[in-house]
């Protein structure tokens, strides 16, 4: 699983029919950098997720890729490769909150 901020969204008019109504988000996965971290740090890149939970702008989300999306998707045949399968309350890391909705 990876950990999350969702900043942005995607929106397709023209799409595989099996992703008809289909939310996308844009992500970017979140880093920590040590078992001392005292944040989560952004990483470098961004994914393009479905998301069936109503995430938003600034949550924090759980993402899934591979067969572990395919599973996780509403559709078992729906061609995705990430989605948010839980809006994070918070993360705790050696009894430090690094994060809290």
């Amino acid at each position: 699983m990876i950990l999350a901020t969702v900043e942005g969204s995607v929106v397709a008019t023209k799409k595989n029919v099996k992703m008809t109504g289909t939310k996308f988000l844009v992500v970017r996965p979140l880093v920590i950098d040590s078992p001392q971290a005292k944040d989560l740090r952004n990483g470098q890149t961004t994914l393009v997720v479905s998301d069936t939970l109503g995430a938003g702008e600034g949550d924090c989300v759980l993402v899934v890729q591979g067969s572990s999306a395919r599973l996780a998707a509403d559709d078992k045949d729906s061609p995705v490769d990430a989605v948010v399968i839980g809006i994070v309350d918070t993360v705790d890391l050696g009894k430090r909150i690094l994060y809290k909705a």
